[in-house]
C-alpha cells in the first residue's frame, strides 16, 4: 500500500510540474493576430468584374491598402477599384495611344507612382497586340504621360525600387513578328526621362518575366524566350557540338 501512495504522490507532482512548464511556455509565446478558420470555409474564388473587360496578364494591389487596385485588358486598357472590386472604373482613356496591357506596377514607397507597361506579352497564335511603350502617373491614375521606350512592342513585367520610385526595370519581350533590338531588361534612374538598356541577349530572345528579390533590389532575375523557333536536326546521337540549329 505504502508503495502505491508513494506512486500517487510522485505521479501528482509530476503531473503538476508538468502542466506548470506548459503554462509558462504558453506565457512566453508572442501575441500575434488570430482569426477563426471556421469564418472562412465558406469562401471560394469569384468574379468581380468589370464583366465585359476581357481577358487581362496583369494587375497590381497597393501596400498598405486592401481596398485599392489596379488591372491592365490586353484590349481595353487600365483599369481601377477603390472599394476591392465592387466598382471598377476605366482610367486610361483619353491619355494612351495603346488599350494593350502588359505590366502594371504601383510604387511601394509612394502609392501615387504607377507604371503600366504596353502590349500584351503572352504571345497567341491567334492574334497579340502589340503597345507603344510605357505610361507613368504621379496621381494615382487620374493622368498619364508616356515616358518611353516606344519600339519595345510587348513589355512583360516592371519592377520598382522598394524605396526609390524613380528606379524602374522593364522587362521587353519586343515584336513576335520580327528580330528587334527593342529586347531586354532596360533600366531608368531618374523616373523615365532617360533608359538604358542593362541585359540583352539577342534580337530574338525577349524577356518573358522579371523578378526582384525581397530582401536586395540589387539582385533581379530575368527569363528569355526566343521568338524565333527553328526546327533542330543531331548528328552523331546528340553529343557535343553536334547540335545545331538549322538553318545557321
Amino acid at each position: 500500500m505504502r508503495i502505491n501512495h508513494f506512486l500517487l504522490l510522485f505521479l501528482f507532482f509530476s503531473l503538476s510540474i508538468s502542466v506548470s512548464a506548459q503554462k509558462k511556455k504558453k506565457s512566453k509565446v508572442e501575441p500575434g493576430i488570430t482569426y477563426d478558420e471556421k469564418l472562412y470555409n465558406g469562401m471560394s474564388w469569384r468574379n468581380i468584374g468589370p464583366f465585359r473587360g476581357g481577358r487581362s496578364v496583369t494587375s497590381s494591389g497597393v501596400v498598405g491598402d486592401p481596398m485599392t487596385y489596379y488591372f491592365g485588358s490586353v484590349g481595353g486598357g487600365v483599369w481601377k477599384t477603390e472599394d476591392a472590386g465592387h466598382n471598377w472604373k476605366n482610367i486610361s482613356d483619353g491619355f494612351f495611344n495603346s488599350t494593350s496591357i502588359g505590366a502594371i506596377t504601383v510604387s511601394e514607397s509612394d502609392p501615387n507612382v504607377i507604371y503600366v507597361g504596353t502590349g500584351e506579352a503572352p504571345i497567341r497564335g491567334v492574334m497579340t497586340s502589340h503597345g507603344d511603350g510605357v505610361y507613368k502617373s504621379t496621381d494615382a491614375g487620374k493622368t498619364w504621360n508616356h515616358i518611353g521606350l516606344d519600339g519595345t512592342s510587348q513589355i512583360s513585367e516592371i519592377r520598382v525600387h522598394p524605396k526609390n520610385p524613380d528606379i524602374i526595370y522593364v522587362a521587353a519581350q519586343g515584336s513576335p513578328y520580327a528580330p528587334t533590338e527593342e529586347r531586354g531588361v532596360f533600366r531608368s534612374m531618374d523616373g523615365g526621362d532617360t533608359w538604358k538598356k542593362v541585359h540583352y541577349v539577342d534580337a530574338n530572345s525577349g524577356v518573358s518575366n522579371l523578378s526582384m528579390d525581397m530582401k536586395n533590389p540589387r539582385i533581379l532575375y530575368a527569363a528569355f524566350w526566343d521568338h524565333q523557333r527553328k526546327p533542330w536536326f543531331i548528328r552523331s546521337g546528340g553529343e557535343g557540338s553536334s547540335i545545331r540549329s538549322f538553318p545557321d
